[in-house]
Parts: C-alpha cells; sequence; structure tokens
C-alpha cells in the first residue's frame, strides 16, 4: 500500500529518497515566495543573530565576499541548517537553538551586554526582540527579505501534508482544505496554526525537514502494521 503526500515546500533528492525508499509518493511546491532585499547591513554591529538560511543567503548577498573576509563576524542562530550554512561560509557561530524563544534566552542571560544585528523576514515573530527589549539588551532588527505567498489549487486528496511554517499553512488554505490529511508539522508554533484546520497533526521531534519526514515514515510503517 503506497501513501501519498504534498510538501509545501520543494525537497531536494536525497530528502525525496527518504519517502521514495519508504514507497511514499511526494508532491513539492513552495507555499512561500521568498524576495531577498538588496539594502546594505549595518556594519557597526559584529554579533548577528539569524533566524533561518532565509536570513544567512540575504546576509551572505548583502555584505560580498571582500567583507565578509575582512569582517569577523560571531553568529547566532535558530536551527542546525542555519548553523551548518553559517559555518560552510566560514562565519563562527557561538550559539544555536532550535527555537528564537531559546536563543532570546541564552542571548539575554550570558551576553547581556553585547549588542546584536537581528536579521529577520517582513513577517517574523516576536519571541526575539520582544525579550531582548524586555531585558534592555541592545539590538537593532533589520529585514532582509520578503515574505509572501504562493497559492496554488490542488484537486487531488493526499494522506499527509506537510507544513514548515504557519505562514505556509495560511497559503495552502487560501486555495485548500486540508480535508482527511494528516498534518504534519515542523515545530510547535506552525502546528498551533494547524490545530485551526485539522484535528489530525503530527509533530515532528526535532524542527527539521528530516524529522518531519521521519515522522511521515513512521506514520506510513504504522497504518501498514
Amino acid at each position: 500500500m503506497s501513501m501519498t503526500i504534498l510538501s509545501t515546500k520543494i525537497l531536494t533528492s536525497s530528502q525525496k529518497s527518504i519517502l521514495t525508499k519508504a514507497n511514499i509518493t511526494v508532491e513539492d511546491y513552495d507555499a512561500i515566495k521568498i524576495d531577498y532585499l538588496t539594502t546594505q547591513i549595518d556594519q557597526n554591529f559584529q554579533n548577528i543573530i539569524f533566524t533561518s538560511q532565509n536570513t544567512v543567503k540575504a546576509f551572505l548577498q548583502m555584505v560580498g565576499a571582500q567583507n565578509l573576509a575582512t569582517n569577523k563576524y560571531t553568529a547566532f542562530c535558530v536551527g542546525e541548517k542555519t548553523k551548518s550554512l553559517l559555518e560552510l561560509n566560514a562565519i563562527n557561530v557561538m550559539e544555536m537553538t532550535h527555537y528564537g524563544a531559546e536563543l532570546a534566552k541564552i542571548l539575554v542571560n550570558k551576553y547581556p551586554t553585547e549588542s546584536f544585528l537581528f536579521l529577520c523576514g517582513d513577517k517574523r515573530r516576536n519571541e526575539i526582540p520582544s525579550w531582548l527589549t524586555k531585558h534592555k539588551v541592545v539590538f537593532k532588527e533589520q529585514i532582509v527579505y520578503q515574505n509572501s505567498p504562493n497559492p496554488i489549487t490542488f484537486t487531488s486528496d493526499f494522506d499527509g501534508v506537510l507544513f514548515f511554517s504557519p505562514s505556509g499553512i495560511a497559503s495552502f488554505i487560501a486555495r485548500n482544505t486540508i480535508r482527511n490529511s494528516v498534518a504534519f508539522c515542523i515545530g510547535t508554533t506552525t502546528a498551533t496554526e494547524a490545530q485551526k484546520h485539522s484535528k489530525r497533526i503530527i509533530i515532528a521531534e526535532k524542527p527539521t525537514i528530516e524529522s518531519v519526514l521521519d515522522k511521515v515514515v513512521e506514520y506510513r510503517n504504522t497504518i501498514m502494521n
């Protein structure tokens, strides 16, 4: 028995292979469109907060290779993939957490006298800036990319739909309903949004795409037994 799922983010070939090996058919698309801005990074800051791979990509485009080589930036980031991308570009990562709220607490507790440049998208969550403001940690917020919905209508029924952000859910719901599909969510924030539209929700162990895919495979093995 095969299982068919929809991913609201384009998956890599290696990620898709995790599913195909388990006899799971996947259709994928990007529910969110990302547009990087072309403004300059404020060079007065050496401590940079990165909340996603998108903020890293925008940062790299803005500073350029020459500035990256001459400035010794220190990174504080959310997510394993974000950390990997930073290290791939020889940027020193001081702290990494899975959620923004966790990172904000570390910054307040361990680096209260430092100043930070907080890079984010135009639809960023409030945990980091609100916590830093509350505890009087100096920071500047800079929007480096814009996040817009890419709604597409699907006529097929899927056994599961993979969601990676609340905005991705909103984009999907604009043209579709989850119906009886299982909503596989990357984290608790995304799951909270999914609960408005479905009661069949499974949350990944870690907020990574691979962890979401592991949950899909685990679910398929369960229903097969």
